[in-house]
């Protein structure tokens, strides 16, 4: 393995935001296999460090690939562009009056007389519509429209830090 491998090459995938997540589990579990610590004991310590750092390697590509927005970013990073496009984020009235009305309707999950089916409602939009961001970056990747994919990451991190919270939400609700 090659420290300046991207993480795809790390993989032998093709670099690209379409990625086949089942070749991907494959070729990590392999490799765990191949570069796991515990088989180097009996190896220089050199290896045993190599291995380590292998393996810390191969698990932060896998993270990033399987994450459909840390995917994304880390795809916008291979082609120059670091951060994100919330500057320009501010400017789309229609997609901050989205957020805005997304996050009143989860605030307003707790005196609702079904909780569950208000919270339900939210999070099957907060889905459709990070699942239809996940589509345009690929359309914009794939055509090598990185400014504008910028701007659509950027909406993308609104909609999962919006699900993590519907996540946490529903697990308060679950407690109680």
């Amino acid at each position: 393995m090659d420290f300046t491998s991207n993480y795809f090459e790390i993989f032998g995938l093709p670099v690209g935001y379409q990625v086949d997540l089942e070749l991907l589990v494959n070729r990590y579990h392999q490799m765990q296999r191949e570069f796991h610590p515990d088989r180097y004991i009996n190896k220089p310590s050199q290896e045993q460090r190599l291995a380590v750092q292998y393996a810390a390697v191969i698990n932060q590509a896998y993270t990033e690939l399987t994450s459909p927005l840390l995917r994304a970013q880390y795809l916008l990073s291979l082609s120059g562009i670091e951060g994100s496009g919330e500057a320009s984020i501010t400017r789309d009235t229609t997609f901050l009056m989205q957020q805005i009305e997304l996050r009143e309707a989860l605030s307003e999950v707790r005196g609702a007389d079904e909780p569950f089916v208000v919270l339900d409602r939210v999070a099957e939009e907060a889905r459709e519509q990070y699942a239809g961001l996940q589509r345009e970056f690929g359309q914009q990747y794939s055509q090598a429209d990185v400014e504008n994919a910028a701007d659509t990451v950027a909406k993308m991190q609104f909609f999962s830090k919006l699900l993590n919270e519907v996540e946490q939400f529903e697990q308060e609700l679950d407690d109680e």
